[in-house]
């Protein structure tokens, strides 16, 4: 017998409940749910020891990965990290306080900014990542090396669907 999990147990209750539905969604979602919440408890704890916010992670992150000079425009930042301008507006402001990131004008548009990480916050971001990888690595320690390769095909194939036919595609 394969082993079983909490999910298990709740697709079970509910096939005894409403043996009308299709809960194949249902084991698969709440399942995916219940592993946000340990991935994000992780994450949230990697990026803490690191001295950083999740959603600082999530700017810096942004900037590190665009490599050298390591600098954005703020639309590209809301556009990569899924916020509204507002938020990202307030967000590098606190960044710049905290000497992470500052703003330079554009030298294609002078009325444009652009968003530069600082060294500061590329050693935390830095550290971050590594501490994160490590954590994840650990989370996966179950799951043998040639499944996971095939759980992330998998998993694209999911978020390829749920961008299609999410709430947002039907905007």
């Amino acid at each position: 017998m394969r082993e079983q999990d909490e999910v298990d147990r709740i697709v079970k209750d509910w096939a005894a409940a409403r043996p009308d539905l299709d809960l194949a969604p249902l084991a698969v979602f709440s399942r995916m749910t219940r592993i946000a919440k340990h991935v994000d408890r992780v994450r949230t704890q990697a990026f803490a020891r690191s001295g950083l916010a999740s959603w600082e992670f999530d700017v810096l992150a942004v900037l590190r990965r665009s490599g050298i000079p390591y600098r954005q425009s703020p639309k590209m930042l809301v556009k990569q990290t899924m916020v509204s301008s507002g938020t990202m507006t307030n967000r590098i402001d606190r960044m710049e306080e905290r000497g992470l990131v500052h703003r330079l004008t554009d030298p294609n548009d002078g009325r444009g900014v652009l968003v530069e990480m600082t060294d500061q916050g590329q050693t935390l971001v830095d550290a971050a990542m590594t501490r994160l990888t490590d954590a994840e690595e650990h989370l996966l320690g179950g799951v043998p090396r040639a499944e996971r390769e095939r759980l992330a095909t998998l998993l694209r194939r999911l978020a390829i669907s749920v961008d299609r036919f999410g709430p947002e595609a039907q905007d």
